[in-house]
């Protein structure tokens, strides 16, 4: 198993920091990796400790015939095998282990469950779009910069998108659409290096859903975007990983990326460097995940063509979102 990415967040001194804490944890195996947070919980306070992610890649060749590959359910039972492992170490008094697109699509999910159970030894859930969407809005709700602002929160993973449209703890829409860097990369991989003729159909790919399918169900909640009225703000590994490169940041720095306001210039000239690199090229560059050289081809084209398409001039970014919400819930096992 390739090794996961570490996030190298200071444990916080427990009884000075998060007075009455529990600490907790969340495994989040999505279509493209698998994470970890491990973190003090005290209310709506979250103070993560660890933060890992393993690109197990469960998603690989699923849309072709929507089951799962017996390889990529065996290795991402291991990272999740492994991250419960830690989880127990660092003490964390629940371990919660939610799946979402690939997981909630797939003919054969019973076995993706049956074996991440027997690895880790602990039971899976399987989550809604819905839930997915509304776990989203409340972990980047949960920062206080945001509070009572109108915001449209989107989550790009590799299966799916949430878009979610508040303000405080009012949500006044959410969906799930089926949108994701996998799925978009899948049925056709571009070129090593990519053309311009495939950049131009994954633009014209990505515009036509947002057009027919996420227009119609929000656009009515966005018509004063251009005037600055709510704010853009993604949420997930794509964001973050735009923000590191246009940081040139190597390491993960939580107070540095969510601090960065993305303008849709900067989106555009990060696209077009990567789209214009071959991947081993891509893999050098500061800030991108190796792993993440040949999807955040997608996820960069997802985040320009929604920026101009609704006219937001600029992308905030968030490193929190579903787990942290989740980890929050008393549900936590």
């Amino acid at each position: 198993m390739p090794p996961a990415e570490s996030v190298p967040t200071p444990p916080p001194a427990l009884p000075a920091s998060l007075p009455g804490a529990v600490r907790r944890a969340v495994i989040d195996v999505g279509t493209n990796s698998v994470k970890l947070l491990v973190a003090d919980v005290s209310g709506r306070r979250v103070e993560p400790l660890v933060e890992r992610s393993d690109q197990t890649r469960l998603g690989r060749g699923f849309y072709e015939t929507r089951r799962l590959r017996s390889d990529a359910i065996a290795h991402t039972a291991r990272a999740v095998a492994d991250f419960a492992a830690q989880a127990r170490e660092l003490g964390a008094v629940g371990t919660r282990i939610v799946a979402t697109s690939a997981a909630r699509d797939a003919l054969n999910q019973d076995e993706l469950l049956a074996v991440i159970q027997k690895a880790a030894g602990l039971p899976v859930e399987v989550i809604s779009g819905e839930q997915e969407a509304d776990w989203a809005f409340r972990g980047v709700a949960s920062d206080p910069v945001f509070a009572g602002q109108p915001l449209l929160i989107v989550d790009v993973g590799g299966g799916s998108t949430e878009f979610i449209r508040g303000e405080g703890d009012h949500q006044r829409f959410r969906h799930s659409f089926p949108l994701g860097t996998v799925r978009i990369m899948e049925p056709s991989p571009p070129s090593d290096p990519p053309t311009v003729r495939e950049w131009e159909l994954c633009r014209a790919r990505v515009g036509e859903f947002l057009d027919r399918q996420v227009r119609p169900a929000i656009g009515s909640e966005l018509r004063t975007c251009s005037s600055g009225a709510i704010q853009l703000v993604g949420t997930g590994g794509t964001t973050s990983i735009l923000a590191r490169i246009e940081l040139g940041l190597a390491t993960f720095d939580r107070p540095r990326i969510e601090a960065l306001r993305l303008s849709r210039e900067q989106v555009r000239r990060q696209r077009e460097r990567l789209w214009g690199l071959p991947l081993l090229e891509r893999k050098n560059i500061v800030g991108l995940p190796a792993d993440r050289a040949d999807v955040i081809l997608s996820g960069v084209a997802i985040y320009e063509v929604l920026m101009e398409q609704f006219d937001f001039p600029v992308l905030r970014v968030s490193t929190r979102g579903l787990r942290f919400a989740a980890v929050m819930e008393e549900g936590a096992r």
